[in-house]
């Protein structure tokens, strides 16, 4: 029965998702077979040919290879001990498009799931997609198996379909690209494949495969007529040689032959969260626990009547302030009883928020008298208090040189009561002002006629936090150089774009992303963001915020979102709706005629091991109504990866190239790299394409805000407790 086109894409866009969450939760698994070196298409494998081996689980890789026939970018990301994902953007030569140039730019994605490990004569087996969401230049699809020989010596041999069968796909040239080829998939006639490394040494590797990569490409004109284009200028032989070099820990070099015609090199980095340049941190020691002195020593502190002079709990809260502040938290407000002691803090300083609140109970044992026994510790996040961490104080004077495992049983997470009545403000922890200035870097990758382009320039940013919740901020920019110019689409000059009295395209979408580059090349001052917000927590476990004024770049309006998110539940809703105006590209005040209301539901599920999936259904920026579904991975020490795809009901030729919107969500805690506690992140979105269908205003979202004070994440980083 032949299944509909409807059918056949959910099938496609599901089965990698289903791949991910099924290999990941669940399942012990053995360690599988690691790599040695990367092929030219950004996976573990031989030259061109794959392998059934994978990298360490959680490795993030960048590979750039060149040769006469391409130069190919990957971005490789080790999901889970079996499931390695990647994605590819190439120039490949001797393909003409419309810009007859001699070459074309194309984005491809890999999927490749280790079926099972080497385990005595059995060799490791892999299944694997290639190219199979493009254009299909690189489309193919292989079962490969992999052995060591000797301990030096490992082969790999496999069948493969497409392109690894030396049969390239025939390509639509009127196909937008970005849907899954299901209907090819193992199609069309396998070959052989096969490959051998031998270790020389710790550092260098040699290779030799037999390939059936003929690098031709087969168009589909819109005429019906069927053309081939070579890649590069000759056809290569079928048998490559290469050899790669380690430098350090994280990076290789190495250089190929494709048959006898051309020779290419390579260099990749490859970061695993797991191996940190300082597994340690650098951070100083905390302040060791002081334990209280026997009754018989200090009777009055014991018994509690110092809590009826007036003038201890204000001194008492100065010294624990000044405490806190060294170890990079604001004491927003306490409240101190001859029994309990409750403090709301901000932590400013630790990626992971156990450790703030493992230091903060060391300085209460040190500032708070005898008698207080019960410890609160209470995570604010933009004036919202997110959650309270309960304790004994004997618990922690008692379990301080024990393992973390002890003190977390000891302590109880629970949602933060909102606003008591009995909490003492700490003086100066509001009306607080900050403000940095500062380089920025602004990135534009993959765009066909220029695949990297930047900017550079200074920021000013600042924000003013008036009273709990409510906070003033903004930042102004001012380009110093780079080649991210001003850039009309549809051919316009910027000038000509900008007199249009309207931002439609010609197939009737409004351009709500396609323009983006007009916010581009402005060599006077600009405003990225200027927001007025108020954070709020209207029951316990729901929390708020609406946003007024320049919500981002190309967008200002009025923002509102509300989350239902219990403390100790893996399951949250939310709900956001968004009245905003196309702004000026001049990036100051004024506004375009463009006007649209946006708006989400929400739904998200921690599925443990660091899993976590979204799914949003609303209305985009275009005025497309569809869904979003995100499935993002995060370690223990704060690196998160991620994935998304949104359908919507454009179709794919309103969308454009791509056909929908996908992409990869990459976030790493500066502390990783430095050693030195910092909350601050890098990282970013890895987009195809930039397109209209399926784009969101960027606003300051609160799951994320949330989520790493509740359980899941407080416990993931509870390790760092006694740090």
């Amino acid at each position: 029965m032949r299944r509909s086109r409807l059918t056949r894409q959910l099938m496609a866009t599901t089965l990698p998702l289903a791949l991910i969450v099924g290999s990941g939760i669940g399942i012990a698994t053995a360690d599988p077979m690691l790599a040695r070196n990367m092929s030219t298409y950004g996976m573990p494998g031989g030259i061109d040919t794959p392998t059934a081996e994978a990298m360490a689980e959680g490795t993030l890789a960048a590979t750039v290879s060149l040769s006469d026939y391409a130069l190919r970018s990957n971005v490789l990301f080790q999901l889970t001990p079996r499931l390695t994902t990647a994605f590819r953007y190439s120039r490949i030569e001797g393909i003409n498009d419309a810009r007859n140039s001699g070459s074309i730019y194309d984005r491809s994605f890999d999927f490749r799931y280790q079926l099972v490990d080497e385990d005595g004569w059995r060799p490791a087996i892999a299944i694997g997609l290639q190219d199979f969401l493009g254009t299909g230049v690189y489309s193919g699809e292989y079962i490969v198996a992999t052995r060591n020989i000797t301990p030096t010596i490992r082969a790999s041999a496999g069948l493969g379909w497409g392109t690894l069968a030396g049969k390239p796909r025939i390509i639509d040239a009127g196909d937008e690209g970005g849907t899954a080829n299901v209907e090819d998939w193992f199609r069309g006639g396998a070959a052989p494949f096969a490959s051998v490394s031998w270790q020389v040494s710790d550092r260098l590797n040699l290779q030799a495969e037999y390939s059936n990569d003929i690098y031709r490409a087969q168009y589909r004109l819109n005429s019906g007529a069927l053309v081939t284009q070579q890649q590069g200028d000759t056809e290569p032989g079928r048998v490559n040689l290469g050899l790669t070099y380690q430098m350090g820990r994280s990076y290789q070099l190495g250089l190929y032959t494709i048959g006898s015609e051309t020779i290419g090199a390579q260099f990749t980095v490859a970061l695993n969260p797991r191996d940190a340049v300082y597994p340690s941190g650098l951070e100083p020691a905390p302040a060791p626990v002081r334990p209280r002195p026997a009754r018989a020593a200090d009777p009055e502190g014991w018994s509690g009547q110092w809590s009826q002079d007036p003038t201890a709990q204000p001194a008492i809260q100065t010294a624990l302030s000044n405490a806190l502040a060294g170890e990079g938290q604001i004491l927003q407000s306490m409240a101190l009883a001859p029994t309990r002691a409750e403090v709301r803090i901000r932590n400013t300083r630790y990626v992971h928020q156990a450790e703030a609140v493992g230091r903060t109970a060391r300085l209460m044992t040190r500032a708070l008298p005898p008698s207080v026994e019960t410890f609160v510790i209470t995570l604010v996040e933009r004036g919202i208090p997110v959650s309270s961490v309960t304790l004994r104080r004997s618990d922690v004077e008692r379990l301080e040189n024990t393992e973390v495992g002890q003190i977390a049983q000891a302590s109880v997470l629970s949602d933060a009561v909102p606003y008591p009545g009995d909490l003492v403000r700490t003086p100066g922890a509001y009306q607080r002002f900050t403000w940095n200035l500062g380089p920025y870097l602004a990135t534009s990758l993959f765009d066909p006629s220029d695949p990297f382009r930047y900017e550079v320039g200074a920021e000013a940013r600042a924000s003013y936090e008036i009273v709990p919740g409510l906070v003033l901020s903004g930042a102004i920019r001012q380009r110093a150089f780079g080649s991210i110019d001003k850039e009309a689409p549809g051919g316009l000059s910027p000038d000509e774009y900008e007199a249009q009295d309207s931002d439609i395209a010609g197939n009737g979408v409004p351009r709500v992303r396609s323009d983006s580059r007009m916010y581009s090349g402005t060599t006077s001052p600009t405003i990225p963001d200027l927001t007025l917000a108020w954070f709020a927590r209207p029951t316990d476990q729901v929390y708020s915020r609406v946003t007024v004024g320049l919500l981002e770049r190309a967008y200002g309006g009025v923002s509102a979102e509300a989350l239902w998110k219990p403390v100790n539940s893996p399951l949250a809703f939310g709900a956001e709706v968004n009245r905003v105006r196309k702004r000026d590209f001049d990036g100051g005040l004024g506004f375009r005629d463009y006007e649209v209301t946006t708006g989400h539901v929400s739904a998200y599920y921690e599925f443990g091991q660091g899993y976590t999936a979204q799914v949003d259904v609303g209305r985009y920026l275009a005025g497309d109504v569809g869904a979003t579904l995100s499935v993002t991975r995060e370690f223990a020490n704060g690196w998160r990866v991620g994935a998304y795809a949104t359908e919507t009901d454009l179709s794919a030729e309103e969308f454009g190239e791509g056909s929908f919107d996908k992409g990869l969500t990459i976030s790493i805690p500066l502390a990783w790299a430095t050693g030195q506690p910092s909350t601050q992140r890098v990282g970013g979105t890895l987009r195809s394409l930039s397109r209209d269908g399926g784009s969101r205003v960027r606003t300051d979202g609160l799951y994320d805000r949330v989520r790493d004070s509740h359980a899941t994440q407080i416990y993931q980083g509870w390790g760092r407790f006694w740090r």
